[in-house]
């Protein structure tokens, strides 16, 4: 710090104190509170204070008017307000939660524990700590509101060497990231995450890193390769799909019996696979045998023979994802008569029950091992196992007593 407090302290001569004035305030923007930067500077904190607040008419001293007037802001804002700061800053310090001083704001508690984290003072030290200074907060962020901004690696010379250096290097934008944390711990304008390092790369007119160092990339890729949009996809099959959005309400809740769910449990470069059916109701699981493959036209004729096992009433629907292995449920349909409605794209949880057993069966089926070794005696074997296991969800009963009850029923 260039500035030196005064030694003789002592109002001489009608010495006014402007250069302490331009230092405190200095402070402040920096966000140092006011008996800090008074200290600093060399003056009572009293004066940092009238400084600062200004001193009302009315007293024995002449009035003084204060060094920034805060307007009273009125009505709803996405942003949060300074009489909002001063708010939370009196609540921090009657050690309020974050919750409660959203609820009290009207604010979600994420909003206020982002405000605190952007826009407090960390002191560092032998003994660190923070403090929330509601002032200095609102400065801050009147500071970041403006627009356009200069990016963070263009406004940083030293901070654009460092991370052209990397890149040269063939470091990853997450390394140099890393990193960054490592060698500057507490230059925070030295900190950016690795999606920084992307934009400066990938985005057109930006100017923050060198064109060339794309090709430094594990890619080498000179712009982002767009991600397929779930919404956007070609159409899956030559035949009309029924969404779930059309399944009948009587499946969602469970109460009669013969809707199934169904997927595919995948073997070891997805070339065996497993079928897997779970009546919604009951839990009933079957397992389908593939040894032929899960090509669709011969896991059509697996997953017919299977649900011919079954008698009628207890063959309602089916639902399943939108895997290539459906290609041909019309013709499942037609022999079957069972109605297939398919999930949304990326949706699991629409196949809540199956997935659920999916995992179960991964525990005698694991990831990456050859599923087309397994006979059909043993899926009929772990089948019945997971059949006859007492469930919660059905109140301790097995899936296999359930079934059970409802073929007697009839």
């Amino acid at each position: 710090m260039s500035f030196k407090p005064r030694e003789n302290r002592q109002h001489v001569g009608g010495y006014k104190l402007r250069a302490e004035r331009e230092e405190y305030f200095r402070l402040m923007q920096l966000g140092y509170g006011n008996h800090e930067a008074s200290r600093l500077v060399g003056i009572n904190p009293r004066t940092g204070r009238v400084w600062r607040n200004g001193r009302p008419e009315g007293g024995k001293k002449r009035p003084v008017a204060p060094a920034r007037v805060v307007r009273e802001q009125r009505g709803a804002s996405l942003r949060l307000r300074e009489d909002e700061r001063i708010h939370i800053a009196d609540r921090l310090r009657e050690r309020a939660t974050i919750r409660s001083i959203a609820a009290e704001l009207g604010r979600s508690p994420s909003t206020i524990s982002r405000e605190i984290q952007r826009n407090r003072t960390v002191i560092h030290g032998c003994n660190p700590r923070w403090y929330y200074r509601p002032h200095a907060a609102q400065r801050r962020a009147d500071a970041r509101r403006p627009r356009p901004k200069t990016g963070k690696i263009a406004g940083n010379p030293r901070l654009r060497d460092y991370i052209q250096d990397r890149l040269e290097r063939r470091w990853s934008p997450e390394q140099i990231a890393d990193q960054l944390r490592r060698d500057f711990p507490y230059s925070p304008e030295m900190h950016v995450v690795h999606e920084t390092i992307y934009q400066a790369l990938y985005v057109l007119g930006r100017g923050e890193l060198r064109r060339e160092l794309v090709l430094s990339l594990r890619t080498g890729r000179a712009r982002r390769k767009p991600h397929r949009q779930a919404n956007n996809r070609r159409k899956r099959f030559a035949t009309p799909m029924v969404l779930i959005s059309e399944r009948p309400a009587e499946v969602d809740d469970r109460a009669v019996p013969g809707h199934w769910e169904g997927d595919l449990i995948m073997g070891a470069a997805h070339k065996s696979a497993i079928g897997t059916l779970v009546e919604r109701s009951t839990r009933f699981t079957m397992l389908v045998h593939l040894p032929d493959g899960h090509r669709a036209e011969r896991f059509q004729r697996a997953l017919t023979d299977a649900m011919r096992q079954l008698p009628p009433h207890l063959r309602r629907s089916l639902t399943w994802d939108q895997g290539n292995e459906m290609a041909g449920h019309a013709a499942f349909v037609k022999a079957t008569g069972v109605p297939v409605y398919f999930c949304e794209p990326g949706s699991p949880w629409q196949r809540g029950s199956n997935e659920n057993t999916n995992g179960l069966l991964r525990q005698y089926f694991p990831k990456g091992t050859d599923l087309s070794r397994h006979s059909r005696e043993r899926l009929d074997a772990v089948a019945a196992e997971l059949n006859h296991r007492p469930r919660k969800t059905l109140g301790w009963d097995t899936p296999a007593e359930r079934l059970r009850r409802l073929l007697t029923a009839t």
